[in-house]
């Protein structure tokens, strides 16, 4: 299966590290001018924008703050100046407090909450019309098992991830008309820098492969390559679903 976006043109947040930077790669492989989001990692937003252009495609680094509403319209600005448009968003962008339900303070869950899913409505409300302008787009929204599974200190972030997805479905359903695609992601349990905030990371780790049937952990690459595909031709009557790439964790009793 070839795909190609060539001449498409894609915006990642959250890609400086980590998953985002597999995406933001994985799409440039595939043809697409990518611009990335990044809060504070200039120097590695940089490596990423240099392994985007690798493939001989533009890259473009944007700090901002997705969940502030200066931060969207820097965005956007930014990539409608520099690209002319838009036909690709993802948004990975994610923060969170990891603590217990009795040490959470509405402070606490409203920045988990504001980041990881309100921040989702506004970059859907510039992005739509600038896809729509362009004869259609695909939004892939990336989430994660929280949002249906009770994990340990992970009340405020998987609440967060609940509503992600739930804002995906609306949202898929009013868009579908104008020929864009809103789907969302829930990756497994993927070892990057971001699972180093658990206080129970090795356990983590040693339970999730001991329970995952196919025999090893999602990689930032398994997540990326089904963001390709729902980025792609190929799933054009996909809208409104979460797709699990867990390797059949979730699957088991």
């Amino acid at each position: 299966m070839d795909i190609e976006l060539r001449g498409k043109k894609a915006l990642v947040t959250g890609a400086s590290r980590g998953i985002g930077r597999a995406i933001a790669v994985t799409l440039a492989k595939a043809g697409a001018d990518v611009a990335i989001n990044y809060l504070r990692q200039k120097a590695p937003a940089a490596e990423t924008v240099e392994a985007i252009e690798s493939h001989d495609v533009r890259g473009l680094a944007i700090k901002a703050n997705v969940a502030d509403a200066e931060g969207i319209q820097e965005i956007f600005g930014t990539v409608c100046e520099e690209f002319g448009g838009l036909d690709i968003l993802v948004s990975n962008a994610a923060s969170g407090v990891l603590r217990p339900y009795s040490e959470l303070t509405p402070r606490h869950f409203d920045w988990t909450m504001d980041i990881n899913a309100k921040a989702f409505l506004p970059l859907v409300q510039h992005a739509i019309p600038m896809m729509v302008a362009r004869g259609g787009g695909k939004i892939v929204a990336v989430s994660s098992l929280g949002s249906m599974r009770a994990i340990p200190n992970y009340l405020a972030v998987g609440a967060s991830k609940a509503a992600l997805e739930s804002i995906v479905r609306h949202v898929a359903i009013e868009s579908a008309g104008e020929n864009v695609n809103v789907n969302a992601v829930s990756a497994g349990t993927v070892d990057t820098d971001a699972l180093k905030h658990f206080p129970n990371r090795e356990e983590m780790l040693r339970t999730s492969l001991e329970r995952t049937p196919a025999g090893r952990l999602v990689t930032p690459e398994d997540v990326a390559n089904t963001v390709l595909f729902l980025c792609s031709s190929f799933a054009e009557m996909i809208h409104g679903q979460t797709i699990i790439v867990d390797g059949g964790y979730t699957v088991v009793v």
